[in-house]
């Protein structure tokens, strides 16, 4: 069985403990026995020999974290993860740059990690690197974060798979941002009448952007995923050398409030209707993209113009697109799809782990 601890349970890692729980009732678990033995949040953690009962779990706030749950502590909780038997993944489900640093301490126990966490992969070079020395024997400790990218679309896996096979990666290319999509996809089309402000509104109504849009806008959470792609592919990018084309206008940056920068955002509706205007005037859309060209050390983040027939053009709704231009695949590979959301995150977590129990055999491993 694989053991599986959830670091940092919100609406993610409790989108994972429904699909675990209604998996743990399928004809699926005899062949993948994959059980959560382990919780912890910012106040209490629960660590169990055995799995915690399906009832609990689907109540586990006041079942699980309730009042005889242990205070919080990360170094006793891997420390009795890796106490257990049987094989064991950590599962960090948070944001933090704390809770990466962690990660070689935990391998360096034998536990696996498995993360929709950027940090790891995309802050300084030395601490992926040390991951990757970690986790470099085929018998060891593994860590996968394909939901880093593209949350459950195969997107890590691909390059993956194109690295792994030798082919030569040319350039990769998309719309990485579900935020950023559904903002052009909408403002940016043949026909379209909103202002850009309104887009904006009405994406953060309807639950798009981040509490502040700025932090959608300023294109930071793009060039993570572009760092991340660009190290898996060989080449050595950094968010701090990365070009990023931050969309917010700079008298906005500053401004302490989410609802000041939305009252005034307006005041530069013409700013973005131009580029839009000569965008269309041209046959083109425009689109936020990020790119990967370690060939012609070309990496960049950038709003950029795409001619009406090119698949980022025809792109609808929230959705992600991702293009691998390789020696092999000169007209590009392309992934597309819902590339934002709890359930299809948790679903590329999910698919993680079952990379670990595939790997380890853990079908056959004893508890």
């Amino acid at each position: 069985m694989l053991n599986v601890a959830i670091v940092g349970p919100g609406l993610v890692g409790s989108a994972l403990i429904q699909q675990l729980v209604a998996h743990s009732q399928s004809s699926r678990f005899g062949r993948l026995p994959i059980a959560v033995i382990g919780i912890i949040n910012s106040k209490k953690m629960a660590v169990s020999s055995t799995p915690f009962a399906v009832g609990d779990l689907s109540e586990w706030k006041t079942k699980i974290l309730g009042d005889s749950a242990s205070a919080a502590d990360l170094m006793q909780f891997g420390s009795s993860l890796a106490a257990l038997k049987g094989p064991t993944a950590v599962v960090d489900c948070t944001s933090s740059d704390v809770i990466a640093e962690l990660y070689p301490l935990w391998l360096s126990k034998g536990l696996h990690v498995v993360t929709p966490n950027k940090k790891a992969f995309s802050n300084d070079i030395s601490l992926f690197r040390k991951i990757q020395e970690l986790t470099a024997s085929p018998t060891g400790p593994s860590i996968y974060h394909e939901a880093t990218v593209g949350a459950g679309l195969p997107v890590l896996s691909t390059l993956n798979d194109l690295v792994s096979t030798g082919d030569k990666i040319v350039k990769v290319e998309g719309i990485f941002s579900g935020t950023l999509s559904y903002l052009f996809n909408n403002f940016s089309i043949p026909g379209a009448t909103q202002k850009f402000s309104e887009c904006v509104a009405v994406a953060k109504a309807s639950g798009y952007t981040e509490p502040d849009p700025r932090d959608d806008l300023n294109g930071m959470d793009v060039a993570r995923k572009v760092t991340i792609l660009g190290r898996v592919a060989g080449y050595e990018l950094s968010t701090n050398t990365l070009p990023v084309e931050n969309i917010v206008p700079e008298e906005l940056r500053s401004i302490s409030t989410a609802d000041e920068f939305m009252a005034r955002l307006p005041e530069f509706d013409e700013h973005f209707k131009k580029l839009n205007d000569e965008a269309l005037a041209s046959g083109s859309v425009l689109r936020y993209v990020g790119m990967v060209d370690g060939v012609n050390n070309q990496s960049s983040v950038k709003l950029a113009r795409y001619p009406l027939d090119h698949p980022f053009a025809s792109l609808k709704g929230s959705d992600n697109i991702i293009a691998f231009t390789t020696e092999r695949f000169p007209n590009p590979l392309i992934v597309q799809g819902a590339g934002a959301g709890a359930a299809v995150t948790a679903f590329g977590i999910f698919s993680d782990l079952i990379k670990v129990c595939e790997r380890f055999d853990v079908s056959s491993a004893k508890i």
